[in-house]
């Protein structure tokens, strides 16, 4: 299976390139991760709605431009599905078993996904009614990456 982590912005905390690191080398066992880092579009602090759309759009087409048609693409999102640890377990196998070894997990920007990227999307995901830094987002979602080819394949993982 073949898992791209599409991501706005740099990361920069050597502790966080510490954890995602270690779960990278981790992962290399079940699956060839990728994390594709975008740049973020430069805007002042206070934005009008149309000055943020306007962002999301040309973060947007830098995100969709690193997506195949063949790929199936999980948005991460506030207004997303909540999902167990299992229940997200149970999608990664299915796709796998329905022959799509091409996954993409989107991780927006701080004003978050456009509504291109939201409309390419097969499914959302939601880890929390709260925001997150999208930097620590990708350590939170790797980690449960890897908790799911834990759970699929029976290994043991803490609860």
């Amino acid at each position: 299976m073949n898992i791209s982590i599409i991501t706005i912005g740099k990361l920069k905390e050597k502790y966080l390139k510490q954890g995602i690191d270690e779960y990278l080398k981790r992962l290399s066992a079940y699956a060839k991760l990728d994390i594709i880092e975008l740049a973020d579009e430069k805007a002042p602090e206070n934005l009008s709605e149309t000055e943020m759309e306007i962002v999301k759009e040309k973060e947007g087409e830098r995100i969709l431009s690193k997506i195949s048609d063949d790929t199936h693409v999980i948005a991460l999102a506030i207004e997303g599905k909540m999902k167990t640890s299992e229940q997200l377990a149970k999608e990664i196998d299915q796709l796998a078993t329905y022959g799509k070894s091409k996954i993409a997990i989107i991780i927006g920007g701080s004003l978050g996904l456009s509504q291109q990227v939201m409309k390419r999307a097969n499914d959302t995901l939601s880890f929390s009614k709260m925001t997150f830094p999208h930097q620590l987002m990708r350590l939170i979602l790797l980690e449960q990456v890897y908790r799911a080819f834990r759970i699929n394949r029976g290994e043991p993982y803490h609860k």
